[in-house]
């Protein structure tokens, strides 16, 4: 895996694609919540596919990792806010 698709150290890195409703959700609640966050397009590679896979050990997406190395597979907005304590 080359490091532009692992997750970013320090900040919430979240593995989605442009065509997916809960990916499209998510990115404007980190967005709206001011959180620092990196998206990795699963569809723009399928290297980014594979680790988003190798994270969650499931197909799905959203998977949002957060700093402390957990991750959340399509979480709802109330999970991402009480995973971040907002």
């Amino acid at each position: 895996m080359t490091d532009d698709l692992a997750p970013a150290p320090g900040t919430i890195t979240m593995y989605g694609a442009d065509w997916c409703r809960d990916c499209r959700r998510t990115e404007a609640l980190l967005t709206d919540l001011g959180v620092e966050w990196t998206k990795i397009d699963v569809e723009a590679s399928a290297e980014a596919a594979a680790q988003a896979q190798a994270i969650s050990g499931r197909t799905n997406i959203p998977v949002v990792v957060f700093p402390d190395g957990s991750h959340l597979v399509e979480p709802s907005d109330d999970a991402v806010r009480e995973k971040l304590s907002l």
